[in-house]
């Protein structure tokens, strides 16, 4: 056990700090605001664009790894929409923003860190082939579905430019995309240029654990507890249960298992609320979740690592 929470309670640690920054005055929520702009807009693209620009894409990009992730999120997305209509009868678009919390786990600022303390940095090649289509996936998934309901007896023609619109509106999308482009081309890149993007690159997870912090600490939980509860429960538990449950079926090798798990059973991301805020639906219940999701992941998180070979 005490192994285990080497592993875990760094991460948090570092969250801590930003929550007590701001909680007590030492770091402005304006300064919260600017460092996770800082780490959403530049740092975490540069190293999504270096991880996937260098990434064997042939030996890590497994149809089967990525099938069972996703599988077990599109189920997650499906459950956590038809849950919030039926048993807590909340409108569709509410709907859709629930089921994106439940979608969107915290792959990069939590999974990378926890499963590079327990297992190495190797490990995160296939982190890696995961999060290359995590982004793209989930907002393409999150904003047709939240489009189609939004503009239910509306001409469907406009619907795909509004789609892709929003989701080239993201630093992480765009990140991606272009890591993507070097990879696919062998476009060579100036070793001066890479030594900068890597500098950007290395600051990005201490800053953005700090920053998720401060952020932590300004939306404390208040209100619709059920529904809060509700999207925690399928993070952190179901979506992991299904990605388990699969991964026979798949073959998965023992890392990749590691991998798919943990990153499955991460609490949902910032990237939840930033959804809910951006449609202005939910945005209690994304952000309750967030925060509640991300304490109790220290306990839920120790024990799927206690349980992986």
């Amino acid at each position: 056990m005490s192994d285990l929470l080497v592993v875990i309670l760094p991460v948090f640690i570092v969250m801590g700090f930003g929550y007590v920054a701001v909680w007590k005055g030492l770091f402005s929520h304006e300064g919260v605001d600017g460092l996770m702009r800082f780490t959403q807009t530049f740092a975490i693209p540069f190293l999504l664009f270096r991880a996937i620009s260098q990434l064997d894409l042939a030996q890590n990009f497994d149809v089967a790894l990525l099938a069972t992730f996703y599988t077990g999120a599109s189920v997650c997305f499906i459950g956590g929409i038809l849950g919030a209509r039926y048993l807590f009868k909340r409108d569709w678009e509410d709907c859709v923003a629930i089921g994106f919390c439940c979608l969107f786990s915290n792959t990069l600022l939590l999974g990378l860190p926890i499963t590079e303390r327990a297992y190495g940095t190797d490990a995160l090649r296939y982190n890696y082939a995961i999060i290359s289509i995590h982004s793209p996936f989930g907002y393409l998934l999150g904003i047709t579905a939240m489009e189609i309901v939004r503009n239910t007896g509306q001409s469907a023609r406009a619907l795909p430019l509004k789609v892709i619109k929003a989701m080239f509106h993201n630093g992480l999308i765009i990140g991606i995309t272009l890591g993507l482009i070097v990879n696919l081309t062998g476009l060579p890149l100036p070793g001066v240029f890479t030594d900068a993007v890597d500098l950007v690159a290395r600051s990005a997870l201490p800053a953005a654990l700090f920053g998720l912090g401060g952020v932590l600490y300004r939306y404390r939980p208040e209100g619709d507890m059920r529904a809060i509860l509700f999207v925690v429960a399928i993070s952190l538990v179901i979506h992991p249960a299904i990605v388990w449950g699969l991964s026979g079926v798949a073959h998965l090798s023992v890392p990749e298992l590691r991998s798919a798990i943990l990153t499955s059973a991460m609490a949902p991301g910032v990237n939840a609320y930033v959804f809910a805020n951006m449609y202005g639906r939910a945005r209690r219940v994304a952000a309750s979740a967030v925060l509640i999701a991300t304490g109790v992941s220290i306990l839920t998180v120790w024990g799927w690592l206690a349980i992986l070979p």
